[in-house]
């Protein structure tokens, strides 16, 4: 392999790059915009949720557990309803999510110990808000609840007991469990594997469209030099596109870095090495700008998406699917980050992920140097 004939296909690609401002658009401003985008809509935070109240006893009492709900982070009291039609119609134009009912005899069975029974009303069509807004709101009816014990125990006089346990809950590496902290680091994988592989799937095919492949060919290049030297710009963009992730990381999401950035980066030139030459492989294999594009955004933003843990965990989903999750590069980039950002550790626990993201970019670009062939046909 010559040097000088890698760093001239390398130069010459840098040359291209520079000239075309899609193609340096595309290679800088849309993972920022994206990162911006899915950083801000992204979220796995459940508060405020917008909650409607039919008190239909209008005490004291029933002011006061609406009170319980409305002044907790996780709702928001939007109105009062008179009837459950008007419930229905809260929810049905999504002016509220949920309903608190209050019976018109809540006051008299609570403080006479009958039991006080409270509707809440959830919908169901989203069913993840749904589940959490119930917990919230049976977890805020309980203190409540609790509250009216303890102060008719000391309005008899007599002493309130100790409750039986006192867990006291420790939350490790996200303290403040702000989702942000857990979407960004995943994020940055999922749109450094789609980019990457967009940027190079049209490196070689656009030379077989334009007709400049024959000129290529007749050269002394071989199809390492090649491959090699088309990566290189782009790994160099790839590269400054983390840089931009990690420095919006910390200043725009505030998101805590508590690992080793030397780390971080050594992953993720591994990381876009593989995702790079995955996107050559497919500008090799079709020899179609189109083609190869559309092939690199089927095969690589859907699987990093949905099969990486970004959204959705992996151990829940079914075995039969957690078994292709092991196909998905992307899913130990998302954990490499994850562990790095947040947890602090090294390859001391990351190992494996970092053998296997190694293993990945070694095999694509063995397998693109492959099927390059210096033939017109």
């Amino acid at each position: 392999m010559s040097l000088r004939r890698l760093w001239a296909v390398a130069r010459k690609e840098f040359l291209h790059v520079r000239r075309d401002a899609r193609s340096l658009g595309m290679g800088i401003a849309m993972p920022v915009l994206l990162l911006c985008l899915f950083g801000w809509a992204l979220t796995l935070d459940v508060d405020r949720v917008p909650l409607v109240v039919w008190d239909q006893c209008g005490s004291q009492s029933s002011r006061d557990l609406a009170a319980e709900l409305a002044g907790s982070r996780y709702f928001a009291l939007r109105g009062r309803a008179g009837s459950y039609a008007e419930i229905e119609r809260a929810i049905d134009r999504r002016e509220a999510l949920g309903a608190l009912v209050i019976p018109p005899d809540f006051d008299r069975r609570l403080w006479t110990g009958r039991g006080a029974p409270v509707q809440l009303i959830v919908d169901g069509s989203d069913a993840n808000t749904a589940t959490i807004a119930s917990g919230y709101a049976q977890a805020a009816v309980r203190g409540y609840s609790q509250g009216v014990v303890l102060r008719e125990i000391r309005r008899a006089g007599l002493r309130p007991p100790a409750p039986p346990l006192d867990p006291r809950a420790r939350v490790w590496f996200n303290e403040d469990l702000t989702g942000r902290n857990y979407i960004i680091p995943g994020l940055i994988a999922v749109i450094m594997m789609v980019i990457a592989a967009l940027l190079t799937a049209l490196t070689v095919a656009r030379e077989w469209e334009r007709g400049t492949m024959e000129q290529l060919v007749s050269t002394p290049l071989k199809g390492p030099e090649l491959v090699l030297g088309k990566l290189l710009p782009y790994f160099a963009i790839g590269m400054f596109d983390v840089l931009l992730a990690v420095l919006m990381g910390a200043f725009l999401f505030g998101v805590p870095m508590r690992g080793s950035l030397a780390l971080l980066f050594a992953m993720a030139a591994v990381f876009l090495a593989g995702a790079l030459s995955l996107g050559m492989l497919f500008s090799i294999v079709t020899r179609s700008q189109l083609l190869a594009s559309q092939m690199a955004m089927v095969l690589t933003f859907l699987p990093a998406f949905l099969l990486s843990g970004l959204m959705y965990a992996i151990p829940n989903m079914p075995a039969g699917i957690r078994a292709v999750t092991y196909l998905v590069p992307a899913r130990y980039f998302v954990h490499l980050l994850r562990g790095i950002y947040l947890k602090g550790v090294g390859l001391e626990v990351l190992a494996p992920e970092a053998a296997l993201l190694a293993a990945f970019s070694a095999a694509m670009i063995a397998l693109a140097m492959r099927k390059f062939r210096k033939k017109l046909t």
